[in-house]
Order: structure tokens, then C-alpha cells, then sequence
């Protein structure tokens, strides 16, 4: 069942209001990590979000939840603008950042899609328009209606539908045509890390579609590709050339944002992760974050079987 805004405390409630706003931190957190693609930024409006909720006058807040979701949204929307002027100057290509999670849902999650927090669909939020992204975050991700969603955006109901209609056939167009199960995720990326580990290039071509891209983010702080690399037998190539350079590399599967991925290591060192979209039984995206600013979300990742 979808969650909404009908589901609110009345402002009676609002009597330890510390209390009232941890039980929708997560929540609020989930949406300016999506809208953002950064930890630090999500925590850092979360705290705003936490200011203006103690300032505010409690009479006027008649929906808690609803009140606290309109303004982390409007934050995200301005930040989100910002951030996508200083991201034209940034260093080949950019990439969300990984989060790490255990395997149960995080605890903003209600009805929302199952991937909705996997690097690829986080990619393809990132070239929607900020206000695109959240009317899509919150009418297809939260199932807010759109009454709220017109207050939210301060736009027409109207217009939030065409916005919306918008991102979804974009979104759908982009995204993976099958659904595969979380167990058939792992079972994949198993077969990759044990091809990958053999050097065995027939072994990866068979897991890797031939339209498969690879996106690499190093922020120009550590050597990465600045161009996207297409096609599985060029991606494969790639994979195996540094395999054989950098041999004592060692690659655990864990978890980051909810899906299976590698976490890669020198020594204790951790140095990049790659997050996988796979379509059927193959793997369409590959999307490596190389730059150690981006890292300090994955150093918690939680290795599963399958580890290496």
C-alpha cells in the first residue's frame, strides 16, 4: 500500500517535536540523498530541514509529515540547481555517491519501487530537471497525490501531472526492460567476480550485453576514464587489461544502495566501487566511483556471500 499524507499526527502530537522529526528523518533523508546524489548534502539539508522545523509555529503545521516533506523537497530543488551549475566544471564524468545498506528496507520505504535507490535509476534522476526529479520522487516514489504535490512545487495540478508524465516516459524509456529478482542479482555478479577473478573473457562476454556502458568517476582526483566506454567486448578488454595490471586489487560483493555490487580494495584501502544495472541475465551498466571523496559512504558496506 502506498503511503501518503492522509497518515499524519495532529498538531496535538507535536508535543516532543525532537521525537516527532526522528521518526521522518529517514524519509527525509531518503529524498534529498535521491534528489542529491550525495551523503554529505542530504544530511546537511536534513539539518536545515531540522532548524526550520523548530522555528516554525506548531499551531500552523496541521500535517507534520506533510509539512516536513514540502521543505526538504523546496531545499533539494534549490541545492539541487546549484549543484548541477558547479557539476559542468567537474572532472570527467560524475556519479552518485554509493551508500551502503544492510539487506533489510530502509526504514523510509513503504510502497516505493524496489530499485529506487540503486545507482542506476539515481543516474538517470540526475538528468531530469530538478523540479522534474522531485515531482517524479514524490508522486511515483511516495505516492503523493496531486493536490499536495501542486503545494509542494507551488505549480498548477495541472502542470505537476505534465511534469510528471514527463519524467515517467523518460524514466521508463531509459530504464531496464525485466525485473530481476535481488537472488538473481547476486548469482550474477558472482558469475562476473569469479570470470573477472579466472581472466576468462568468454566467461565475461557472456555476462556482459553487448551494449553494455561503463561509467567511471574519478573526480580528477584518481585516474579514471572521462569518457563513457561502450560495448561489451571493449568494456570486457578494459576490465581484463586492469585485472592483470593491478592483481592484488581484492573484491568483495557487498551491498550498496540496496543492490549487490563491488567493493574493491588495496590492502584495508578501500579505492572505488562498482554498482552493476543488469537487465535479464546480463549487465547492461557498469558505474565505478574511484573518487575518495565519494567513498566514505561505502566504508560500512556489509560483504555477502559470494565474497572473495
Amino acid at each position: 500500500m502506498r503511503h501518503t499524507f492522509d497518515e499524519i499526527e495532529q498538531p496535538g502530537a507535536l508535543a516532543d517535536r525532537a521525537a516527532l522529526f526522528e521518526r521522518y528523518r529517514a524519509r527525509l533523508f531518503g529524498i534529498a540523498y535521491r534528489m542529491l546524489g550525495t551523503v554529505d548534502d542530504a544530511n546537511d539539508l536534513v539539518q536545515e530541514c531540522y532548524l526550520r522545523w523548530h522555528q516554525a509555529d506548531p499551531v500552523a503545521i496541521e500535517a507534520p509529515e506533510g509539512w516536513l516533506v514540502a521543505v526538504i523537497t523546496r531545499l533539494a530543488i534549490d541545492r539541487s540547481r546549484r549543484l548541477d551549475v558547479e557539476r559542468r566544471s567537474y572532472v570527467g564524468q560524475w556519479l552518485p555517491e554509493p551508500l551502503a545498506m544492510g539487506s533489510p528496507p530502509p526504514p523510509d520505504r513503504h510502497a516505493e519501487l524496489a530499485s529506487d535507490l540503486s545507482m542506476a535509476f539515481l543516474v538517470l534522476l540526475e538528468r531530469l530537471a530538478p523540479e522534474e526529479r522531485a515531482a517524479f520522487l514524490l508522486r511515483e516514489v511516495l505516492g503523493v497525490d496531486y493536490a499536495e504535490l501542486a503545494r509542494v512545487l507551488g505549480r498548477s495540478e495541472a502542470a505537476c501531472r505534465q511534469m510528471v508524465h514527463r519524467a515517467r516516459e523518460r524514466v521508463r524509456s531509459e530504464r531496464a526492460r525485466f525485473q530481476v529478482s535481488a537472488e538473481a542479482k547476486r548469482e550474477l555478479v558472482e558469475r562476473f567476480v569469479r570470470a573477472l577473478e579466472h581472466e576468462d573473457r568468454d566467461a565475461l562476454l557472456a555476462v556482459v550485453a553487448p551494449e553494455a556502458t561503463f561509467i567511471s568517476d574519478g573526480g580528477g582526483r584518481v585516474r579514471a576514464a572521462r569518457r563513457v566506454i561502450q560495448g561489451g567486448s571493449r568494456i570486457v578488454r578494459m576490465l581484463l587489461g586492469i585485472q592483470r595490471k593491478w592483481g592484488d586489487v581484492r573484491d568483495e560483493i557487498a551491498l550498496l544502495n540496496g543492490e549487490p555490487a563491488l567493493v574493491s580494495y588495496r590492502g584495508d584501502l578501500l579505492i572505488s566501487t562498482t554498482s552493476f544495472d543488469i537487465d535479464g541475465d546480463r549487465v547492461v551498466g557498469f558505474y565505478r566511483v574511484l573518487n575518495p571523496d565519494k567513498l566514505k559512504g561505502a566504508r560500512e558496506a556489509r560483504a555477502v556471500n559470494g565474497s572473495r
